[in-house]
């Protein structure tokens, strides 16, 4: 697995949590940045993040941000993205299982960096189930090529 992340100045300290997981779990991961505290556009991060891994250069990306909602709505607008807002560990693992999401968002402001580190362990390690859940990922992917220009 290959994981593409990123940060705005609200997310660093979360994102360097990650990249520490990342290592311990020994998942190939790159750096997107940001490296500042001074207040930068999350569009900058997310949307990078997000055509690497449509492009099928990366095979997930995490996006931290102070709520996680600007990255998730910058993410989801590329297509072949399902980005989910993840706050709980619960949420993470169904997003995987039910959603096939292929970028998490997550806010440093809403959860602390050791929740961040299980929400992401559980969304990275567990696997999509398929079955019933593909027709509804078709339908999204049918009407992203039906809508585009």
């Amino acid at each position: 697995m290959k994981v593409a992340i990123a940060s705005d100045h609200g997310g660093l300290n979360i994102r360097e949590e990650i990249k520490s997981l990342l290592e311990e779990l020994n998942i190939e991961y790159v750096d997107f940045g940001c490296d500042c505290t001074v207040s930068v556009d999350y569009p900058d991060y997310a949307l990078p993040v997000a055509e690497k891994v449509a492009s099928g250069e990366f095979d997930r990306g995490i996006l931290i941000c102070g709520t996680g909602i600007g990255m998730s709505i910058a993410a989801n607008k590329v297509k072949g993205i399902r980005c989910a807002l993840v706050h709980d560990v619960y949420s993470a693992k169904l997003t995987r299982e039910h959603n096939d999401s292929n970028v998490i968002a997550m806010g440093e402001r809403v959860i602390g960096p050791g929740l961040a580190r299980e929400i992401a362990k559980v969304w990275l390690l567990s696997d999509f189930s398929g079955s019933r859940h593909q027709t509804r990922i078709d339908k999204i992917a049918k009407y992203e090529l039906e809508t585009s220009s």
